[in-house]
């Protein structure tokens, strides 16, 4: 008990922050019923997303993203009075995390998910998370700039995100000819660049920014100084639960207002984090500092530009 509270306490100071600290959230929701009555709650996680979602050197899921759940869970424990609360955590792709979460199988997805009024049709989404911008990766001989840049040439991006959807839509629109190529997952891209599939990599700027940083030779690759879209990401929830919403919600703007989300992202994104010591140099963005400031649940880009 007394190591348990010691893990609660940072949830204890963000919902006494709140006025949450007697507050009683209603277990009569899909979500949280089922998490009260199996004693088990549902992340998915993705495997190699860092350093939001991703294997540390023992296969244990760490992150930002994962940190950000985590605080959900302990939230949880606390107020279901459930303290050896389960969590089962289930790897995702970018193909199979929105199914997973429209089907009942996840609580929550804990990754890198673009908020969209198209995706917001099957899954409801927690207050954005973090805010960043799809940009191009190229070998530093070719610093492409613009999708213009590439006409004729091919672009890698991965399966089931918004930056291919996109990459799709503006080839059509202007008649570029590019080939799409698309990856399984981020590494696979960013490998099909490594060996000349593609001329370029199409994918959020704090990704290529974190494979560049994993591999030997990162320097030989550029990233385009133009955005060509904005992704705020959030936290994938059933659409038909809006108590756990709510519940998720209030344990995220908790942590904006008391200012420990500072703390927990200079730690995953300008510090030297595991299991490799990468330090990503990533002051939080204007953005961000925005939606600390005034929570948002909006998938309009506009709101972040």
């Amino acid at each position: 008990m007394i190591l348990l509270s010691r893990l609660l306490r940072p949830t204890l100071l963000v919902l006494a922050a709140l006025g949450l600290g007697g507050y009683a959230w209603a277990a009569d929701g899909p979500s949280l019923a089922r998490i009260k009555a199996t004693g088990v709650v549902v992340m998915g996680y993705r495997p190699a997303s860092l350093p939001f979602s991703y294997l540390d050197d023992k296969l244990k899921p760490i992150g930002y993203s994962i940190e950000l759940c985590d605080r959900v869970i302990a939230a949880l424990k606390l107020q279901l009075k459930l303290p050896e609360l389960e969590t089962k955590r289930i790897a995702v792709s970018s193909a199979t995390r929105m199914p997973l979460v429209a089907n009942g199988t996840l609580d929550m997805e804990c990754g890198i998910t673009t908020h969209t009024a198209e995706r917001a049709r099957s899954q409801a989404f927690s207050i954005t998370t973090f805010v960043t911008e799809t940009k191009l990766m190229s070998r530093r001989a070719d610093a492409f700039q613009t999708l213009a840049d590439l006409r004729g040439k091919s672009v890698v991006s991965t399966i089931g995100t918004t930056s291919i959807q996109h990459l799709h839509a503006v080839n059509e629109q202007q008649d570029l000819g590019i080939r799409l190529i698309a990856g399984l997952d981020d590494p696979e891209a960013f490998h099909l660049l490594q060996t000349g599939r593609a001329r370029a990599f199409m994918m959020d700027d704090v990704l290529l920014r974190s494979l560049q940083a994993q591999v030997s030779g990162g320097e030989g690759y550029v990233i385009s100084d133009r955005a060509l879209t904005v992704e705020p990401y959030a936290i994938g929830l059933s659409r038909d639960d809006p108590a756990f919403k709510r519940m998720v919600d209030e344990v995220l703007a908790g942590l904006y207002r008391s200012g420990e989300i500072q703390q927990i992202y200079k730690r995953w994104f300008e510090s030297p984090i595991p299991p490799k010591g990468i330090n990503l140099r990533m002051p939080m963005s204007e953005a961000f500092k925005r939606v600390i400031a005034n929570p948002t649940d909006t998938p309009d880009p506009a709101f972040y530009r």
